[in-house]
């Protein structure tokens, strides 16, 4: 995904220069609209998803997903100032291991659940 708008502005100003690629026929000019082009960008932007997703993977330990502050204060939108002074309040439940905080995902579930308020009406 984010290779992919790269490598479209790379092929972009190919054209526009109107540089003769050449394809393996060696009588068909590249462009973008080539099929071999449109292949190649759909195959890069399942790999890049491929990627992205074994990035963001974690597996569980003890069947249990961790999650540290940067990532706690991205998935609920709040500063990590503010996921520090929730720990100091008792708000929130934390482990403190060598200096890293980290908060099981279960328990963030937990804390959203307690603290749901329904609509009225």
């Amino acid at each position: 995904m984010m290779y992919n708008g790269c490598l479209k502005k790379v092929l972009l100003s190919i054209n526009n220069n109107q540089l003769p690629l050449k394809s393996n026929s060696m009588s068909e000019i590249v462009n973008k609209e080539s099929r071999s082009v449109v292949s190649f960008f759909k195959s890069l932007d399942r790999i890049s998803e491929s990627i992205q997703t074994l990035a963001n993977h974690r597996p569980p330990l003890g069947g249990e997903h961790y999650m540290t502050d940067k990532e706690v204060s991205t998935r609920l939108k709040v500063s990590r100032r503010t996921l520090q002074d929730w720990r100091t309040n008792g708000q929130i439940a934390y482990i403190a291991l060598g200096g890293k905080t980290l908060y099981r995902e279960s328990d963030i579930q937990a804390m959203l659940e307690r603290n749901h308020r329904k609509a009225i009406g």
